[in-house]
């Protein structure tokens, strides 16, 4: 019979199979723990795919490290009084794949196909379905782009740098087929988009012609020094798989393994890991609309009971950071305010539940297996509200299953998991809303509702700081959830490779260096 191990290695032989590359002292060697879903920048996409395809597309800004908007393909901007005119100046020289030179034609061109197209996950950011619309983009001459807004929207550059979507990445006409049908990103970025086996491999190439900008390494923004030739990025699903591969030497880097099996390699010394939190949000979500759950008392029983820290220290086996505050730990915006969080005080639970009137009626937890952060989190958090005197209990659903409850809003508590949402209004407004009006919303308070609405308003970063502070301390006082930490991913890479960094979850193949 076949060994566990032996198996490993036939599903590790058979993943790096027709890859004649991987002897070159020059080239990465990536996992992917799923194959991309398209190469076609905020199209048909999630996390992996974006995480690739940012290393080959740009657009005409970036996030920063801490989410501060930075230049990109764009060296400089204004913005006219009245807020509804932005003025892009782009950068010089800047080269395609072809080789040919970016002018702002191009950047219209590209900027009206991926408005245009039905598909593009943003669409409704520009268009006026759900913020400012983008009446019309004017190009005055080579180096100068115009977007004009039916209204003020000071978010605008905030979504135009989002990984989800696309980072609004422009690209060249050579990128469509005759027919008008997507081929492959024909960009600006550090790396060309190589040969993809679809569920087996994908080839990046460094782009010799690149226009290197900044100083440092800033987020998407700032320096992309390619240091290797290539990056061959494998598919290898299976962790156990991955790991075997990365011992070996088959494989350079594992950009996103589960926090569990990462820890196990921590005190490898031939081994680096990377775990950064990012925009992401851990939580258990409160049905405030529920009999139970709307009584105020009682969710601060739930608080009180909980030893946030610990949770957060047991569900990602010591790597992540506990964060109470929906402004992410990475934020320019966490300061010294969003420090403080929940207070663990088991003895005051039973006066609160008192208080509530809670007569131990059974709670129930929903969760699902997939993720073991959220499947860890709820029976963690099981014990120690029994302990407390909480009748908790827990639903095991598939995950399809509870994404339906959720967003029917039919449940009492869950663990559940938001993605990477890097600015904190946009993080505010995936949990603040009207339940009459969206019934997945979690944070139902008119008050803050407003306070949201001008924070996604406000330019001033002093004046915003105050509102998410006044945020903040509203969300402390209201536990309308349980917030825990930030997503965490975390990649390890092998001792060949130096350099290696994630950011916000998402792999940077630039400003890394591989030697024998």
């Amino acid at each position: 019979m076949t060994s566990m191990k032996s198996m490993r290695r036939i599903l590790l032989a058979a993943a790096l199979a027709g890859t004649p590359c991987l002897a070159a002292a020059n080239t990465l060697t990536v996992q992917l723990s799923a194959d991309i879903r398209s190469s076609q920048p905020g199209v048909n996409r999630d996390a992996i795919t974006d995480s690739i395809v940012l290393n080959v597309v740009e657009g005409l800004v970036a996030a920063g490290e801490k989410g501060e908007i930075r230049p990109m393909l764009a060296e400089s901007w204004t913005v006219s009084g009245d807020g509804t005119v932005y003025t892009f100046k782009l950068r010089s020289n800047v080269k395609f794949h072809n080789g040919e030179t970016m002018t702002s034609a191009d950047v219209k061109w590209s900027l009206e196909k991926m408005l245009g197209t039905a598909e593009y996950n943003c669409k409704t950011f520009f268009d006026g379905s759900r913020d400012a619309k983008i009446t019309a983009i004017e190009v005055p001459d080579v180096q100068t782009v115009v977007l004009r807004l039916e209204r003020p929207d000071a978010m605008l550059l905030n979504y135009m740098a989002q990984a989800q979507c696309g980072a609004t990445g422009i690209v060249h006409k050579s990128s469509y087929n005759e027919d008008g049908s997507w081929n492959k990103p024909v960009a600006t970025g550090p790396f060309m988009f190589g040969e993809w086996r679809r569920g087996e491999s994908l080839q990046l190439t460094k782009f010799a012609d690149y226009s290197i900008t900044g100083e440092a390494i800033d987020g998407y923004g700032g320096r992309k020094a390619v240091m290797v030739d290539d990056v061959k990025l494998v598919v290898v699903p299976d962790a156990a798989t991955a790991v075997a591969g990365l011992r070996s030497g088959a494989l350079d880097i594992l950009p996103y393994l589960p926090p569990g099996e990462a820890a196990k390699l921590k005190e490898e010394k031939d081994f680096t890991l990377v775990a950064a939190p990012h925009g992401g949000l851990i939580t258990m979500l409160f049905q405030t609309a529920d009999p139970l759950m709307s009584n105020i008392a009682l969710r601060r029983a739930f608080i009180a009971a909980l030893d946030t820290p610990q949770i957060v220290d047991s569900v990602t086996s010591g790597l992540g950071t506990p964060n109470n505050s929906l402004v992410a730990s990475g934020s320019f915006y966490h300061t010294a305010a969003h420090d403080k969080g929940y207070a663990y005080d088991p003895d005051a639970v039973a006066a609160l539940l008192a208080e509530a009137g809670y007569k131990g009626e059974k709670i129930n937890i929903l969760t699902n297996r997939r993720s073991s952060i959220n499947y860890d989190t709820a029976v963690i958090a099981q014990a120690m509200l029994q302990s407390a005197g909480i009748n908790a209990e827990i639903e095991v659903l598939e995950w399809a299953s509870q994404l339906d409850r959720f967003n029917s809003g039919k449940y009492q508590v869950m663990a559940f998991t938001y993605s990477n949402r890097p600015d904190p209004g946009l993080a505010y407004r995936t949990v603040v809303g009207s339940k009459d009006k969206r019934v997945n919303a979690i944070w139902d308070d008119p008050a803050v509702d407003r306070l949201v609405d001008q924070s996604l308003q406000e330019t001033d970063p002093v004046k915003r700081q105050a509102i998410f502070d006044d945020l903040h301390s509203r969300f402390l006082d209201q536990v309308p959830f349980v917030m825990l930490a930030n997503g965490l991913d975390v990649g390890v890479s092998g001792p060949r490779i130096k350099g290696y960094r994630t950011w916000q979850g998402f792999s940077r193949f630039w400003g890394v260096e591989r030697s024998e």
